[in-house]
């Protein structure tokens, strides 16, 4: 069992938690692995590129649910990849959406900002833009 990492060697490596690693076995995006002679965990390679993977995919944005669809596709290598780019494709116009919000919301703060007057508290329009009569 040479190639073989132990839990702790798979969180350093892939630079995720111990307890995340082990919520994926649990709701089944990492296979068990192996267990040794001591009962320890026994990742194997296929084990370390599958977390990569999934790792690589969550710093992209994308869900557990978007996760397991893409592993569960990945697994028919004959198959048609449209399925695979329709859920990436309804990624990216979510994060379309989020950017426009974003924009939205910079553009609001710089109004904002931009009344301020630099005076006292009590004539502060930042405070004021912020209270509920504001909203109404």
């Amino acid at each position: 069992m040479s190639d073989y990492l132990r839990i702790g060697e798979l969180s350093r490596t892939t630079a995720t938690k111990v307890e995340t690693i082990r919520y994926y076995e649990r709701i089944g995006l990492i296979d068990p692995p192996l267990r040794t002679s001591a009962n320890y965990r026994a990742y194997a390679p296929s084990h370390l590129a599958r977390l990569s993977f999934i790792r690589r995919a969550r710093a992209l944005g994308f869900s557990l649910e978007q996760v397991r669809q893409f592993l569960q596709l990945a697994d028919d290598k004959d198959a048609p990849c449209d399925r695979i780019d329709e859920i990436a494709r309804q990624h990216r116009a979510t994060v379309e959406e989020k950017l426009a919000d974003l924009l939205a919301l910079r553009d609001e703060l710089d109004a904002i900002i931009g009344q301020c007057r630099t005076g006292k508290v009590s004539d502060c329009t930042i405070l004021e833009a912020l209270s509920p009569q504001a909203q109404d």
